[in-house]
């Protein structure tokens, strides 16, 4: 008989680079739903070293990108560990971790995660579940997004998920089932756009608020062939550096108005992606935290924004990686065929055993 409760530690990484999101969370099963409670969550920040690294790998040779796999590995174990320690935690079923993402070519039959090596398991003396994204890519899907089983078992009181990321993607259930798919790019751009004015973002959307946005800009960004492409569907860097960066990058608007116009995009796709029929969406992820983006979207739908507690906006990611673990544990479906376009439902991720 399988458990009804579980003691994971949930890892997850996200293609912003704000840093490593750790959260310890249990998980019970009760009369048939899914019930969590947060015990510790915390974001580690990259050293400038590690954080160039992740940045610049998309760029690398295999074998170098083999290379940071391992230091990659070793440093999520050792986070873990201390992690543990620092928090008194006393016992984990298991680390169920997303990795890193460095590139991610579904339509190809190809993705790649770092951190997901049996050193792990080998360093912390713990067990972990992790690379959920290949099986999924080796079944013709596109290995994301991931966290819609997450959206369907532990936030049922919502409509739409929508998390607001390095990318925003959508998660909802209709007659065909549960949805998803990323809607367009968020702080990968946001961040750098910021980061050209020295800043590490730009808190709030202050700057871009002082900005105009701009008419054939915001033209030229709706014209990108990925947004009239049927779902399902996912972005990678890969997308953003050969599609969407360039024609930011020629655009002669000064960096405040570009902050502006891209934050209307934003606002704008996101729109067009959700019926207006006054339904409840849960918005997490560092984009939550937007409040120009937040504004800014609620003027293309008449649906009800629900933003949650800061621990839940933060973590959400992770805690649904932890959940991926469990089912994983469990060898029951944590992968949607509906979602990513795979052949079959399926049960992903490598279970990496404490030695």
């Amino acid at each position: 008989m399988l458990p009804s409760s579980y003691h994971i530690i949930g890892l997850m990484s996200g293609t912003s680079l704000d840093g490593l999101d750790i959260c310890d969370v249990s998980f019970k099963k009760h009369k048939g739903n899914w019930e969590f409670i947060i015990h510790h969550a915390e974001t580690i920040s990259y050293s400038v070293e590690l954080e160039n690294s992740l940045l610049e790998a998309f760029h690398w040779s295999k074998e170098k990108v083999d290379e940071l796999d391992v230091v990659y590995s070793a440093y999520l174990a050792d986070q873990v560990v201390d992690f543990i320690e620092r928090h008194n935690i006393t016992s984990v079923d298991a680390v169920s971790s997303h990795g890193h993402t460095i590139w991610h070519q579904p339509n190809l039959g190809f993705t790649k995660q770092i951190g997901n090596l049996p050193l792990t398991a080998e360093r912390s003396k713990l067990t972990w579940v992790c690379d959920f994204r290949t099986a999924d890519v080796a079944l013709a899907g596109q290995g994301a997004p991931l966290v819609p089983i997450g959206d369907e078992l532990l936030f049922k009181d919502y409509d739409f998920c929508l998390n607001l990321g390095g990318f925003a993607n959508l998660s909802f259930s209709d007659n065909n089932g549960r949805l998803a798919y990323d809607i367009c790019a968020v702080n990968v751009v946001l961040n750098k756009l910021a980061q050209s004015l020295n800043l590490t973002f730009d808190r709030d959307g202050d700057i871009a608020k002082r900005g105009r946005s701009d008419a054939d800009f915001l033209s030229q960004l709706s014209g990108l062939a990925y947004y009239r492409r049927n779902f399902p569907k996912s972005l990678g860097m890969e997308w953003v550096e050969s599609s969407l960066w360039p024609l930011i990058e020629s655009s002669e608007l000064s960096f405040e108005d570009k902050l502006a116009s891209y934050t209307e995009h934003i606002a704008y796709q996101i729109g067009s992606a959700m019926p207006h029929n006054k339904k409840k969406i849960l918005v997490t992820g560092g984009g939550a935290k937007n409040k120009f983006l937040l504004e800014s979207i609620s003027r293309f739908t008449n649906n009800f924004i629900h933003i949650p507690e800061v621990e839940l906006v933060d973590f959400k990611e992770a805690v649904v990686f932890a959940f991926l673990g469990v089912l994983r544990l469990r060898n029951e479906v944590n992968c949607l065929k509906s979602v990513t376009g795979a052949k079959m439902d399926h049960c992903s991720g490598n279970i990496f055993f404490k030695p």
